[in-house]
């Protein structure tokens, strides 16, 4: 079969199993999740073997450091995995909450309730873990799954799906709720994109160019999840002692995520005090330094390797030890280089003054602000949602860490004795 009639007969299936998430209770696919957990944890040792697989292959093929490090799984990930999932089972059922209700003059009595979307395709790079997230926030929300992620994940993504779908062989939920696109030809994005009709809809996951071609390339309604190019400021008023350790958790707690900080802005009032601290600290982690004009001769001073940073660099989500350091003379110059490079995902600052940091809320137009605190923490697991489906740079519908309330939309249910329209 070509592409499109692989997609299709995938769907139609997907379709028909979603039925029995439909007359599942809430409790019935928490129960369900659970046992997707327990079958993560006792089949361990199966998923290491095939993501090894995928490894090898990575290595072989000499892939990027940063992707390597997404998709590989370890026991102590697996674990993670398994407990994202038991976090999404212990949440509130997101399905038939009343939103708004009102009886109308003439004796109707409306209802806005929420439902699932119905089927939902995820187009994703590299990270494995992803098979799984998608899966249990679409199945707790009561979505189907077409599950399309990269061929570099090809070994890892079918032994998680295998796993998923023998514990939901063991409930009442169909294991055809959950269903693996082939990665082997690349046709098969473009035939989940255009499935119109069958697929209600498509959300990426991955580097800013495979977001970008599946929203200009999708006729299916997408969600927008979007590149990390995410700041730590450190303001005139912040407290020193907690800048430093928030900068390097931003950084090098997992460099390879979204969520990594890859630019540092310092106000100059303290620039002299906390500069060289931070650039020592940064090299001594590994990390690449790229910096302004005003850095790079606090850099020299201190015997501090960096290099001039260009507007390429500014604009730059390196996934890996490397990051961008200036100087800035006001909260308002941090909001205005954060406006003109960042991409709307995670900022940072750090301060004691609650009008700065108000400030700086107000003017940062992006999914999550941390006040104090790391950029790491925009994640649904850290956020109380349990796993994410992903995080959502654009203002419609959701934004930020989409959990179970992200993946329903609603219904209209409207009640009468008789009424017709005069």
């Amino acid at each position: 079969m070509d592409a499109t009639a692989i997609v299709t007969e995938l769907a139609l299936k997907a379709r028909a199993a979603s039925r029995s998430l439909s007359t599942a209770t809430g409790e019935q696919r928490s129960k369900a999740l659970l046992g997707i957990a327990d079958e993560i944890d006792k089949s361990s040792d199966f998923i290491l073997a095939a993501n090894a697989q995928d490894m090898a292959r990575a290595q072989s093929e000499k892939m990027h450091p940063q992707t390597q490090d997404r998709l590989l799984l370890t026991a102590e990930r697996i674990k993670g995995i398994s407990s994202g999932v038991r976090q999404v089972a212990e949440l509130e059922n997101p399905l038939g909450k009343i939103i708004r209700e009102k009886d109308l003059p003439n004796g109707l009595h409306l209802e806005q309730r929420t439902v699932p979307f119905g089927v939902v395709g995820m187009v994703y790079e590299a990270r494995p873990n992803v098979s799984v997230d998608a899966a249990v926030i679409l199945l707790a929300s009561g979505n189907a799954a077409l599950l399309r992620g990269s061929s570099s994940a090809a070994a890892s993504n079918a032994a998680l799906l295998k796993v998923m779908r023998d514990a939901l062989a063991k409930t009442s939920i169909s294991p055809e709720v959950i269903q693996l696109v082939p990665s082997d030809d690349r046709a098969t994005v473009k035939a989940l994109l255009h499935a119109r009709g069958l697929v209600d809809l498509v959300i990426p996951r991955g580097s800013a160019s495979l977001i970008r071609m599946v929203v200009d390339e999708a006729t299916v309604p997408t969600i927008e999840t979007g590149a990390g190019v995410c700041h730590v400021y450190v303001d005139e008023f912040a407290d020193l002692s907690i800048a430093l350790p928030i900068l390097i958790n931003s950084k090098t707690h997992r460099p390879s995520v979204c969520n990594a900080a890859e630019t540092l802005l310092v106000h100059s009032k303290v620039a002299e005090e906390f500069m060289p601290v931070a650039l020592k600290a940064l090299k001594d982690a590994g990390v690449i330094i790229h910096c302004d004009e005003t850095t790079l001769a606090i850099a020299k001073k201190n015997n501090v390797e960096a290099t001039l940073a260009t507007d390429e660099n500014w604009c730059t989500e390196y996934g890996v030890l490397e990051m961008n350091v200036g100087v800035v003379g006001s909260v308002d110059e941090a909001i205005d280089h954060i406006a003109k490079f960042g991409t709307k995902h995670t900022e940072a600052i750090v301060t004691q003054s609650r009008e700065v940091s108000d400030r700086f809320i107000a003017h940062s137009d992006c999914a999550a602000v941390m006040v104090n605190t790391s950029t790491r923490f925009t994640d649904g697991e850290q956020m109380g949602f349990g796993a994410e489906i992903g995080i959502s740079n654009q203002k419609l519908h959701a934004r930020g860490p989409m959990g179970l309330e992200a993946m329903t939309t609603t219904t209209w249910v409207v009640t009468g004795t008789g009424q017709i329209r005069s």
